[in-house]
């Protein structure tokens, strides 16, 4: 018998004299993974031929390869002992060319043999380009409309804790032009009707919302009741940062959704849809409606509802819909929510004809916030609040559900008959995006923005569509952020994005949940389309190459003169009339009409006449 020699042991081999490495067979590992080819070979044929679009999934994604691998590895592993024997009978027969191409064949068949043997799947994989999931909604199925305004925002920075560095805050009027948000609010609106004015884009868009849900070819009847969801969770009625006088007392630099663009979606809901004030709520049921905000948006629009998470200070304070004529309970899919006290809407929500979500560009522990999380928000109760079922053991945190394959709440929301169900818009604020949950404003790295703010909204129908937009904005921005906390850029096991899975193929989604958020035994359907795109660079998607129906991103860039006050690319008399119509209506005032005043404060005064006639010289 032959003795093995230790190295760690200090045995030396008899001959040279040199420490030998002991060497231990493993075996079981080519049984293991002979074992997950055929495994993966077997899942995949079970789970794609009933229903081919499931090829799709992630986890089929994954599959995919190892069952391809194990059949060539099998293929050849037939081959190759068959194609010896025929060579060798054919050379005694001497039949040599008969001989070399059964030869040739073995080489092959050893080369796949060797080079499909069955992996063990990585843990991690870059997201696949191009490669949609679900159905596309809206007008224009999975368009998503990017517009980008540089001179929106002029802000110098913060310290890198969100508190201003002397030039006080992002929020304030002379650091976010309320002109150019105007202008596109406007320009969204237009680009994704593909209508040239905004009120035949907003008839067009009422119109194809209550076709789409059996009420007829009509747009908006006069009484209907609108609710716009935004997000101030840095408001958050948990964190004690609003004082007894309703003013913010800390985290005054985080972001939320911005005063300017809650003030452009109203301007274009009261002025341009002709909406009356009283019908319209906007808010955040566990957030406070701090001063700062009131101060800005109600001077504008006085009568407005201001919803909080109370009553104090002239705000609307939220109430549950339980009780009400109106009663409306929210099911979630999971069976942990089990035993746990009942969910219902608000009375806002309930009451409601079209809901708005109007989401910030963020980043988050758990994955990202945007127009999906942004309803976590929505049930007046905060989302870890006892004895109600934790929203965030839903979200893809290593500690509570991360990866890929979850049942997820948010999907519930989407489908929700009264909440995603009565979503007109989708809307997200990137003026100034930041990541994790509080979003500290940070000045962006990636073109075009090459180290300034974003300054961008993104509008679309589609929920799905939009979020799997902004995620791939977040993702290369930070890819250790969005990723679920696995720090790996595209990591999908980390579970950032597997709502967007869900909710894509909610009728047969890859976690096997039956989402039924009504509790009315009726599944969800798609919910929208996900997908990647194919570069950051390019940012295009399977609708803008024509090679899908998937997510079709419409990139428009505004750096026009902020004195052309009727988009029309130049300043010129037609200018002059609307400035001087609302200097003469509200002098030194902020106006109630929202007119696009070049200084961008929204106060019409010399300032803005200044500006008109050095960009009229300009110009001439």
């Amino acid at each position: 018998m032959k003795t093995k020699y230790n190295s760690q042991n200090g045995q030396l081999c008899p001959k040279t004299g040199k420490p030998l490495k002991l060497k231990i067979k493993h075996s079981w590992l080519k049984w293991l993974y002979l074992l997950t080819g055929l495994s993966a070979l077997i899942w995949f044929l079970v789970r794609v031929i009933p229903k081919p679009s499931r090829a799709a999934y992630p986890c089929q994604r994954v599959a995919a390869p190892l069952a391809s691998g194990f059949v060539l590895w099998l293929i050849g592993l037939i081959a190759v002992p068959f194609g010896y024997r025929k060579a060798k009978e054919y050379l005694a027969q001497s039949r040599l060319v008969l001989a070399i191409i059964c030869f040739t064949v073995v080489a092959v068949a050893g080369l796949l043999v060797v080079v499909n043997m069955p992996q063990q799947s990585a843990l991690a994989e870059d997201p696949m380009p191009n490669a949609p999931l679900g159905i596309g909604k809206g007008i224009y199925p999975g368009r998503v409309v990017w517009v980008y305004d540089p001179n929106a925002t002029n802000w110098m920075g913060t310290n890198g804790n969100g508190e201003d560095i002397g030039d006080g805050y992002w929020w304030e009027r002379n650091h976010t032009n309320q002109t150019i948000v105007n202008s596109m609010m406007s320009k969204a609106i237009q680009t994704m009707t593909e209508k040239s004015t905004d009120s035949a884009a907003w008839n067009v868009i009422f119109r194809y919302f209550n076709q789409s849900k059996g009420k007829g070819n009509i747009g908006y009847q006069p009484g209907e009741k609108i609710t716009i969801k935004i997000n101030m969770v840095t408001a958050n009625r948990d964190h004690s940062n609003v004082d007894m006088l309703g003013n913010q007392t800390k985290w005054l630099g985080w972001v939320n959704t911005s005063p300017q663009m809650i003030v452009a979606l109203l301007h274009q809901l009261v002025n341009v849809v002709g909406i009356e004030q009283s019908d319209i709520t906007v808010g955040d049921t566990t957030c406070y409606f701090p001063n700062h905000y009131w101060n800005y948006c109600h001077i504008y629009f006085p009568n407005v509802n201001y919803m909080a998470c109370n009553s104090n200070w002239g705000r609307q304070g939220a109430v549950s819909s339980k009780g009400h004529v109106c009663e409306t309970p929210i099911y979630w899919s999971t069976s942990g929510a089990k035993g746990k006290t009942q969910d219902y809407l608000p009375v806002s929500y309930a009451e409601a004809a079209y809901l708005i979500n109007f989401s910030c560009l963020k980043g988050h522990s758990s994955g990202v916030t945007l127009c999906g999380k942004n309803h976590y928000g929505s049930f007046i109760r905060l989302p870890y609040e006892s004895p109600y079922y934790d929203l965030h053991l839903s979200l893809p945190n290593p500690g509570w559900s991360p990866g890929m394959g979850h049942c997820r709440a948010i999907v519930d929301i989407i489908g929700h008959p009264h909440i995603g169900g009565k979503t007109l818009l989708y809307l997200i604020d990137g003026l100034y995006g930041g990541y994790y949950w509080e979003g500290c404003p940070v000045k962006w790295i990636m073109p075009p923005f090459n180290g300034d703010w974003p300054s961008s909204l993104f509008v679309s129908q589609d929920p799905v569509a939009i979020d799997s937009v902004a995620y791939d904005f977040l993702l290369k921005e930070w890819p250790r952020v969005v990723t679920g906390g696995t720090g790996n850029m595209g990591d999908l096991q980390g579970g950032a994005e597997d709502y967007l899975h869900e909710a894509a193929l909610a009728d047969d989604p890859p976690s096997g949940t039956f989402y039924d958020p009504n509790n009315d035994g009726m599944g969800l359907t798609s919910l929208g389309v996900h997908e990647h795109w194919n570069n950051a660079f390019d940012k295009q998607y399977s609708r803008n190459l024509g090679t899908g129906n998937g997510i079709e991103l419409v990139p428009v860039t505004l750096t026009y003169s902020v004195a052309d006050l009727n988009n029309n690319r130049e300043v010129g008399l037609d200018d002059l009339s609307i400035l001087a119509s609302q200097w003469l209506k509200s002098p030194g005032i902020p106006s109630a009409d929202i007119a696009p005043f070049p200084a961008g404060d929204g106060i019409v005064n010399f300032k803005d006449f200044a500006l008109m006639v050095l960009h009229w010289l300009e110009e001439k």
